[in-house]
């Protein structure tokens, strides 16, 4: 999938994403500020997430509940500058345990990461509209 969009086109987005997946672990890619969270949020809501959604910045992860009594894992990988500081916090288990695993920053864990994940590479446009590329 390759899809230009705008906020509005999120909650579509999101769907389309949760549908066309055959695996729970999902990478996000992109700048600083291009909207990594935001979409994270929107797939939140589809997934009927009944936890507040914010960035696990400082705390690495965020762990959030379903109506359905899922977990729904959220990482954020910016400020780990070693791999050991995700295998200390166990992120392998995380990852390997059926669970929605959402990953911002997942370049800094690259030799971590499972083989079955969707790569989201998300790019801002000139026009100030996004764009979602899916492999």
């Amino acid at each position: 999938m390759n899809q230009n969009y705008s906020l509005s086109d999120l909650p579509k987005i999101a769907k389309k994403i949760i549908a066309s997946t055959n695996h729970k672990t999902l990478l996000f890619y992109g700048e600083m500020g291009v909207g990594k969270t935001t979409l994270i949020k929107a797939i939140c809501k589809v997934l009927k997430v009944d936890d507040t959604i914010s960035s696990p910045t400082f705390s690495l992860v965020n762990e959030y509940h379903t109506i359905d009594s899922e977990k729904v894992f959220h990482f954020d990988f910016y400020r780990i500058t070693e791999e050991n500081e995700a295998l200390d916090m166990g992120v392998e288990d995380y990852f390997y345990n059926n669970n929605w695993c959402l990953l911002e920053w997942p370049e800094n864990i690259e030799n971590l990461l499972p083989l079955k994940a969707v790569k989201i590479q998300l790019s801002i446009l000139k026009n100030g509209k996004r764009n979602i590329q899916i492999k």
